[in-house]
């Protein structure tokens, strides 16, 4: 097989990135952009791989796998981190997959923001950004289909009588249309996980719903979501708003703000944040962040510099 022939077989980066910044309530210098127990983000080293799988008729599946070394700052030493780990299968009638992947769950199940700053609703306990199990994705002229079954315990395999079943119908393409809007359901049982810390293993009710939507707008994006239900027997709403503006050439500049309200358990929460980001070269972006949050008066700046390289 030749060189370019293997090329289109698989894509292969390199994924590094540093963190630093302060945490008023902690009066210190922290490594960490949310909480330490979670995954992301944190200082670490890993890689991004791509395999797809063809025949006469084209593609018909594709591997992905990202894993990545950690610092944890709980423990002072090196985390494994898995974070897509799944095989997709273009079966016709649907895109199947199984492993680590997306819950069908709101803005979460279509806007990858794993390298970003900015934290999204499962980063506060409102669904997770990854899970282990199988899922189903339709898409039809005016939208799609998204349907899965998964483990409700996030980053790590757990089986405790735990699980959470999802769906989300859309309508618009944002590559075509600039705009995706849709509603949501999800159902199980869940474990309280924060990033591979199991806080609680007993499984316990978890039931939400809610809307999303995402409209591009010349330089101007902007994104929201309500949910609204249970998690783990206690009531639960959140409303999200993020809006960016890019700017420069070929926006690499974007700056964003992101107001957050928060309800569990009979306990209101807010939170403002706000974020820079520059594209420094095709392969490093420099991030900035600062968030205030209304529960434990806690002021966070947040500095990040990202290399992901295809080698």
């Amino acid at each position: 097989m030749n060189g370019s022939a293997i090329a289109a077989d698989y894509l292969l980066y390199l994924e590094a990135q540093g963190i630093a910044g302060y945490e008023s309530k902690a009066d210190d210098v922290v490594y960490y952009s949310h909480m330490p127990e979670e995954a992301m983000q944190k200082p670490s080293l890993g890689f991004d791989f791509l395999k797809r799988f063809s025949g006469e008729s084209g593609d018909f599946g594709a591997f992905a796998l990202q894993f990545r070394l950690a610092y944890d700052d709980l423990d002072n030493d090196l985390q494994p981190q898995v974070y897509n780990a799944y095989f997709k299968y273009k079966a016709g009638w649907s895109d199947l997959w199984a492993g680590h992947n997306r819950p069908a769950l709101g803005l979460s199940s279509y806007f990858d923001t794993h390298a970003l700053l900015l934290p999204t609703l499962p980063i506060n306990g409102f669904g997770f950004d990854r899970d282990w199990g199988a899922g189903s994705y339709k898409e039809f002229d005016w939208g799609n289909l998204s349907l899965s079954v998964t483990t409700g315990s996030g980053m790590p395999v757990r089986f405790e009588g735990n699980y959470l079943a999802a769906a989300r119908v859309s309508r618009g393409f944002l590559t075509q249309d600039n705009y995706n809007a849709g509603l949501s359901v999800s159902y199980g049982e869940t474990l309280a996980v924060m990033g591979y810390e199991v806080m609680d293993d007993e499984p316990k009710e978890t039931a939400l719903g809610g809307v999303d939507a995402s409209y591009l707008w010349d330089l101007f994006e902007i994104r929201g979501e309500v949910l609204t239900g249970e998690i783990r027997d206690e009531s639960a709403t959140a409303v999200f708003l993020r809006g960016g503006v890019n700017l420069l050439e070929e926006g690499r500049l974007k700056l964003e703000a992101q107001p957050v309200y928060l309800r569990t358990g009979g306990r209101d929460n807010y939170q403002l944040a706000g974020g820079l980001s520059y594209q420094l070269t095709g392969d490093i972006a420099v991030r900035t962040m600062y968030q205030y949050d209304d529960d434990t008066a806690d002021h966070r700046v947040v500095l990040q510099v990202y290399l992901y390289r295809r080698i």
